[in-house]
């Protein structure tokens, strides 16, 4: 039986050990913490349970297909996705139903019904044209890319407004600048900037309006825990608080792994490591891939977890606080590295859905706000002085004294993320999607020098999130299976 070595068991490693074990590849998944996850974690204080990452499920179709059915995730579509606060005192509900959601719209904005369900009709013509080429095609093959629906699609091209940007997209679809600004804020879901990425990126609001959005009963970790028990299940080798040290791969296509002192050799290898860390610290590589220094880096976060010590009827499971000069936030946060003395305040409180979360009568706030990656910022400062910022919003807002109501509290900034998930300056996405060929940039799921050296996770193609993720592993599992001349699992 051939063996595979996975470095690295984020949500991606986990589906990429499922997908090969089916296969019949005997795995090993090396994991340097000591739990499995990556950036989808979770941890406990004073009696709140916290999931530390990715708190939207997508497309939860990806996840079912992974599972044997007694260890499927339960989960339930959510009828209210998230609600909108703005300093005027606007409040959006964004009903998953797009009539529904249509008819809030027109009701509380200037902006009509027809004009939001356009917009979304629009968005899923987007979706069906780019999604079989940019989230479930290897299309750096040529062999994938120049095929006949392709050539159909490139037909349409025009029609995605890959020229414009979000923004302007949105401004030219909607006249009230409230609802402008909830349709740009797709942009952050990888980490993008809405005034630069292009208008493309308006297939997230189809993701979520046309298809739904979902929360898992037990928690966003229990998706984790679902795969872990799966790749067991399939006789995959955990192999927790082992950092791979040294890959090197030989010429006669051995890949031999370093862990721990120890070198063992496999005949296929996966990294859903971030890829900048990959090529930097673990690869010996005598032609190292060139990452285009052209691709701007996504952004990061400064994250707040905070237990509460009474529940909050104003709040739903998601909350979005908008700040009132959008444009000055993304250039704070692209061009002058730092975050708007005004920024947006994402409270995501799962507690509403999974009650166990906090103690009776409680909630567990998970307050996150866009932060620069890279080296610049002295957090120290500045994650001080957005708290008191962040404080000032949701009491003005919410008409509470919030910092009353804390009684426990963790911080997580983008240094912090940098060494809990390897992810270069913290920058959660890996590449933006600030230009018009992101997508085309992106590494690869494969090296064409390095046969049997695959690729999954945010930091690649097709990008970062939960179904973009699993989506990654889909393709390398059919790669690898086209490799081996088997049918695809």
């Amino acid at each position: 039986m051939k063996k595979a070595a996975i470095v690295g068991a984020g949500i991606a490693g986990l589906a990429v050990a499922v997908r090969l074990a089916r296969s019949g590849w005997e795995v090993t998944l090396f994991e340097k913490s000591a739990r499995v996850g990556g950036k989808l974690n979770e941890f406990s204080l004073a009696g709140f349970r916290f999931d530390t990452g990715p708190s939207l499920f997508t497309l939860p179709g990806l996840l079912d297909e992974l599972l044997d059915d007694d260890l499927r995730v339960a989960y339930r579509k959510l009828e209210l996705v998230s609600r909108y606060f703005y300093e005027d005192g606007t409040i959006l509900n964004a009903f998953a139903n797009p009539e529904q959601f249509a008819e809030e719209v027109e009701s509380k904005t200037s902006d009509s019904k027809q004009a939001v369900l356009k917009y979304l009709s629009k968005a899923a013509f987007i979706y069906r044209l780019t999604a079989p080429i940019f989230i479930f095609s290897a299309f750096q093959r040529l062999k994938d890319l120049l095929t006949f629906p392709n050539f159909w699609r490139a037909l349409q091209f025009p029609r995605i407004q890959a020229f414009r940007s979000l923004h302007q997209k949105n401004s030219t679809a909607f006249s009230d600048p409230r609802l402008v600004q909830l349709f740009d804020r797709f942009a952050t879901y990888n980490g993008s900037n809405p005034y630069q990425a292009p208008a493309t990126l308006q297939v997230i609001a189809h993701l979520e309006h046309n298809v739904g959005a979902y929360f898992p009963d037990k928690g966003m970790y229990s998706i984790v825990e679902a795969l872990q028990k799966q790749a067991q299940r399939l006789g995959v080798q955990i192999r927790l608080q082992s950092a791979v040290q040294q890959v090197v791969v030989a010429k006669g296509g051995t890949k031999t792994l370093l862990v721990n002192g120890q070198s063992s050799d496999f005949d296929l290898l996966v990294s859903d490591v971030d890829i900048h860390s990959f090529y930097r610290k673990l690869l010996t590589d005598s032609k190292p891939f060139n990452l285009n220094s052209r691709e701007e880096a996504s952004s990061s976060a400064l994250i707040f977890y905070w237990g509460m010590k009474k529940t909050f009827p104003q709040l739903e499971l998601h909350n979005i606080f908008f700040s009132e000069n959008y444009a000055d936030e993304f250039d704070c946060l692209f061009r002058k590295k730092t975050i708007s003395p005004d920024p947006t305040v994402y409270v995501y409180v799962s507690s509403k859905q999974n009650h166990s979360d906090a103690p009776e009568g409680m909630e567990n706030w998970f307050v996150m706000v866009n932060a620069p990656s890279g080296a610049g910022p002295d957090w120290a400062t500045l994650r001080e002085q957005v708290r008191k910022q962040i404080i000032g919003k949701l009491n003005r807002i919410l008409k509470q004294d919030v910092e009353q109501d804390i009684v426990c509290e963790e911080i997580l900034d983008p240094t912090g993320l940098e060494n809990k998930t390897s992810s270069l300056g913290g920058a959660i996405y890996g590449a933006s999607s600030n230009s018009l060929f992101s997508a085309f940039r992106r590494h690869p799921n494969f090296r064409n020098d390095l046969p049997g050296v695959y690729f999954v996770g945010g930091s690649v193609h097709p990008g970062g999130g939960i179904p973009l993720c699993l989506a990654s592993a889909k393709i390398v599992g059919r790669l690898v299976d086209e490799k081996e001349g088997k049918h695809e699992h």
